[in-house]
């Protein structure tokens, strides 16, 4: 009975249409689009409701920064525009302790340079260490030669063991590395005490090259202050 019911054609049933007296309103809305937006409207709701509890049991001694720097636009909170937060005087008295931090690290590298550049002072071919003999003639100053010669003992390539020879090149670029970087922090403590000269007051002038110091590649200026009357 059951293969009989099963040979038999059923009718396809489709879903119910907009009537035409609504088709101006779209698509007709099924369950499952119901049931979608129903849930997006209590979802909203019960957000609604925290916030009028929140709202409700506020406390009237609450206080945070952001309650007077920002501002609603549209009803949107937007932060309170900061550019001129500072005055001048500040301005430069900030430079100032950026410049001294600056100044604290270039002096520093330059003793790490140093340091590193005595410790392989002895590593170099040609030591700067040298002795000045004095000779009344040439035959004894050949002799002296000859003898200063004997004592030295050359030392070649082969005779240092492999593991200093790698501890020397990496101490070699380290200090390639520092050169590199106080030469870094220089340009750059005199790019901020050019700035920091530029944001004082009085006229300005541009200084002849007779009057550079410590030219750079930046034009620099000479200030006068202004008397006032």
């Amino acid at each position: 009975m059951s293969s009989l019911r099963n040979a038999v054609p059923r009718p396809a049933h489709k879903e119910r249409p907009q009537p035409s007296s609504r088709r101006k309103f779209g698509v007709l809305e099924k369950h499952k689009d119901y049931v979608e937006r129903a849930k997006a409207f209590h979802t909203k709701q019960d957000a609604l409701q925290k916030l009028r509890e929140k709202a409700a049991n506020r406390n009237e001694d609450e206080f945070y920064f952001k309650m007077i720097k920002s501002k609603t636009v549209r009803g949107v909170h937007r932060p309170v525009n900061e550019d001129n937060k500072y005055t001048q005087e500040e301005l430069i008295l900030m430079k100032t302790q950026d410049m001294g931090y600056v100044l604290q690290m270039l002096q520093s590298e330059k003793k790490k340079v140093e340091s590193l550049s005595a410790t392989l002072h002895s590593t170099g071919e040609k030591p700067m260490n040298s002795h000045v003999y004095f000779a009344e003639d040439r035959e004894e100053a050949k002799e002296l030669k000859l003898k200063h010669s004997k004592r030295e003992i050359p030392t070649t390539s082969g005779d240092v063991p492999a593991k200093i020879k790698r501890k020397t090149e990496r101490s070699y670029k380290e200090l390639e590395a520092r050169k590199t970087r106080v030469s870094q922090l220089e340009k750059v403590y005199m790019d901020m005490a050019l700035t920091k000269e530029l944001q004082k007051n009085g006229r300005k002038r541009k200084l002849r090259p007779d009057e550079i110091v410590n030219p750079t590649n930046r034009p620099v200026y000479k200030w006068r202050a202004e008397r006032k009357r």
